[in-house]
């Protein structure tokens, strides 16, 4: 019998009106709301062996490119393993941005990845987390 706990969190929790993809581009963009908030909570639950659960409903929308930015980071911080294995994406609303972030956003962002092509910054952003070598590191990442 599994132990695991789903830990629930919304996007509408970080805003009602994701934005697009860099902080350069506008509020509440995908850069920022994983900076802000996925990295952290998806660290948390990694960290005591739990599963995160993001609830895609409830917002006014989505640019493909907020998705792709946010999901793709974690991809790049946590690989993809680490993420398939640790995430829930729930999308009742529009099942096309679930299928869009397990079908297109975590294999490509796994190949950057692999080839060491670290995401783009927009801006300063605290320390997040990292697995380096099997360890989960907090730092800012260049």
């Amino acid at each position: 019998m599994e132990n695991t706990k789903t830990i629930d969190f919304s996007v509408i929790e970080f805003s009602q009106s994701p934005g697009p993809r860099y902080c350069s581009q506008g509020d509440d963009s995908g850069e920022m709301f994983y900076h802000q908030e996925l990295n952290q909570k998806f660290a948390e639950a990694y960290q005591s062996g739990n599963k995160l659960r993001v609830i895609l409903d409830g917002a006014d929308g989505y640019a493909s490119s907020f998705l792709d930015e946010a999901f793709g980071n974690l991809v790049y911080d946590f690989g993809e393993n680490v993420v398939r294995n640790s995430l829930i994406v729930v999308s009742d609303d529009e099942e096309v941005w679930k299928t869009m972030i397990f079908n297109e956003t975590i294999p490509e962002w796994e190949k950057r990845r692999k080839n060491n092509l670290s995401p783009k910054l927009t801006a300063t952003h605290d320390k997040w987390f990292r697995i380096v070598n099997g360890e989960l590191k907090k730092e800012v990442w260049k």
